[in-house]
Formats: C-alpha cells, structure tokens, sequence
C-alpha cells in the first residue's frame, strides 16, 4: 500500500517545495571535500486542512513554506555533511519543527555525481512520531 493511501492522511493538504538547488559541502571522498556541490531538495508537508486554512487570508495562519525554504538553506549551509541521510534527517526535523505538520516526505539528490545518471539521491517518508 502506498504511504499516500494512509489514512491518516485523509483530509490533509500536501505543501511542497521541489528541486530547491543549493550548493553544499557534502561527501565523504575527499574530491567531494575540496568543493561544494549541488544538491536538489524536494519536501512535502502534509498539513490537516483545518491547520492550513487562513481564516484572514494571512501567512501568520498557515504553514509558510518561505520559512522552511530559509531554515533548509541554512541548515544545508551550516556544515559539511558526510551522508545526504544526515543532511536529509536534520530538513525531515525542520519540517516536523512545524506543529501542524502531520507527515513528511523528503529527498535530496546530487545530480552532478555521475556522467551516466540523471542523478542520485535518497527519499524518506516520515509521519509525526
């Protein structure tokens, strides 16, 4: 059964940021050491509809989707990371640092590593523990 077809995500609305580029220190060879490289950034929030619904039509009522975009930047720019699974980890928690935040679904994806792939990444999928 698809993570989609959850029941607990019956009456949410998905807020997404998609291939969110932004160069970072990432790898554990030492060419990938030496420079930064690009990594894409893909969230999905799953917010219930009565937590994501503005009354006044104002971003003070709702998940806003700018702060998670600046809170990713800078955590993705806050260190070198070994492991995109670590990387991907600490945006999963920014995400759930949200309270109206049911379930994520997060990736992130170096598209510059190899000549003959698209590109290489991991995903997760995670509900509110």
């Amino acid at each position: 059964m698809s993570a989609l077809l959850d029941p607990r995500l019956a009456e949410c609305r998905r807020i997404f940021l998609h291939d969110f580029a932004i160069d970072a220190s990432i790898g554990f060879h030492d060419h990938e050491r030496e420079a930064h490289q690009r990594v894409l950034i893909n969230v999905d929030l799953f917010v219930p509809i009565a937590s994501s619904t503005s009354n006044a039509d104002h971003v003070g009522e709702v998940v806003d989707y700018d702060f998670i975009r600046h809170e990713i930047a800078r955590w993705a720019g806050s260190r070198h990371f070994n492991l995109q699974e670590t990387m991907l980890d600490g945006i999963v928690d920014i995400c759930f640092g949200q309270p109206a935040v049911r379930a994520v679904r997060a990736s992130t994806e170096k598209p510059d590593v190899y000549a003959d792939c698209r590109t290489v990444g991991i995903e997760v999928f995670r509900f509110r523990p």
